[in-house]
């Protein structure tokens, strides 16, 4: 058996081959992150042996870096494994007291690795699990930026218009970015004719603002501390328009997300107060649980098992959330079980027991999630629906 460890970068990788006795059969060499380069390494690995079988094959996750490659080694016949960079380095410092870190070193301890440790290949995940991960992950980043502009609009109110978030249940309305659009500062509301601000209110909201909003919130404007600034009002605009955008654009995503759970129809989606959203995230980033064998694997993956500590007579008896992981996983697996624990009967009562016995709330909220993830394992390994408790 030989054993090849390939350290990932952006534009190049660097592998070597190691025997079973951990002596180096191909000295480690680079080769580029492109066509020519992926033919080198294969043309390395078939001089070793011509049966993928007889070759294991390990790399670091490291993100996107590690797509293209994994996708060729999978497409020429290999089972690649995937190492937690985490795990590799503490790894490597334990193999010496040098402080010592190069892409060669890390290529020879990846080998190492796979020579000394029973680990699992990499699975390549099915067309329809890829391109939800793909968009779970897109959709959040599209939110973040989202969130990040609407805490920009209320610093720019705050500025420009201080006085007009008390006038209205929210400054994320539809009718107040449509109001700020055209007149972006108190200035510019006070001067504006009434006919026109109660037009522009009674269109924008529906006809919910009429001319009484329109005369209360121009009073507002007429005696407001808001400064005037030119740039403030068209960073303001500016705001408005990229908010809309990417509302825009999370629509889009979710349509897509929609219809590709349709396609998957994962049982987990019929346990109360999961729907495509969160179902479509846990299902993604856990390749709707094939990677693993048991529920607490899927717990440590999320970094939701609690971290443990005991030495001689110590024991810690105050363990944290270890957060190791899929932090996508994590957050859907959390918020999932909040909505879980409001709709079900059955989740509810554990919760409410779990705050009796003096737990936090977010305390009592992992407990339960742990159960909840206990349940979707087993639901989407026996492909069957959920059943309410009695």
């Amino acid at each position: 058996m030989f054993y090849a460890g390939i350290d990932v970068a952006m534009d190049k990788h660097d592998c070597v081959v190691l025997d079973s006795g951990g002596n180096c059969v191909v000295e480690v060499f680079t080769f580029e992150n492109s066509s020519n380069g992926f033919k080198t390494l294969h043309k390395v690995l078939k001089s070793c042996s011509k049966k993928p079988e007889n070759i294991k094959v390990g790399l670091e996750a490291t993100g996107h870096y590690s797509d293209n490659l994994l996708a060729f080694l999978n497409s020429i016949g290999y089972s690649p494994v995937l190492f937690n960079p985490l795990h590799t380095n503490l790894f490597r410092k334990g193999q010496s007291l040098r402080k010592t870190k190069t892409d060669h070193v890390d290529a020879h301890t990846i080998a190492t690795m796979l020579r000394t440790e029973d680990l699992k290949s990499y699975s390549q995940p099915s067309y329809h699990l890829n391109e939800l991960k793909s968009l779970t992950r897109y959709r959040s980043t599209l939110v973040s930026d989202c969130s990040r502009r609407k805490i920009s609009l209320v610093r720019l109110c705050q500025i420009l218009f201080p006085e007009l978030k008390n006038l209205v249940p929210s400054l994320h309305m539809s009718s107040v970015y449509t109001l700020l659009s055209e007149l972006p500062s108190a200035d510019k509301v006070a001067k504006c004719n009434l006919m026109h601000l109660t037009s522009l209110l009674s269109s924008a909201s529906k006809g919910h603002y009429g001319r009484d909003k329109a005369i209360e919130i121009r009073e507002q404007a007429r005696s407001s501390i808001g400064i005037r600034s030119v740039v403030k009002e068209l960073e303001l605009q500016q705001t408005i328009e990229l908010i809309r955008i990417l509302q825009q654009q999370i629509e889009a995503v979710e349509e897509e997300i929609n219809s590709l759970m349709d396609d998957i129809d994962s049982p987990i989606t019929s346990i109360p107060g999961i729907a495509n959203r969160m179902a479509a995230v846990i299902i993604a980033e856990t390749n709707n649980f094939h990677d693993f064998e048991r529920a607490e694997q899927v717990l440590a993956f999320a970094g939701l098992d609690p971290s443990v500590y005991q030495s001689g007579q110590l024991t810690s008896t105050h363990s944290k959330m270890v957060k190791r992981g899929s932090k996508y996983l994590r957050f859907a697996i959390f918020n999932a079980t909040k909505y879980v624990c409001h709709w079900d009967p059955t989740f509810r009562a554990y919760l409410a027991k779990k705050r009796a016995e003096g737990k936090p709330y977010n305390v009592a909220v992992s407990h339960a999630a742990k159960k909840l993830t206990r349940v979707m394992f087993h639901l989407a390994k026996t492909n069957k629906e959920f059943v309410p408790q009695a």
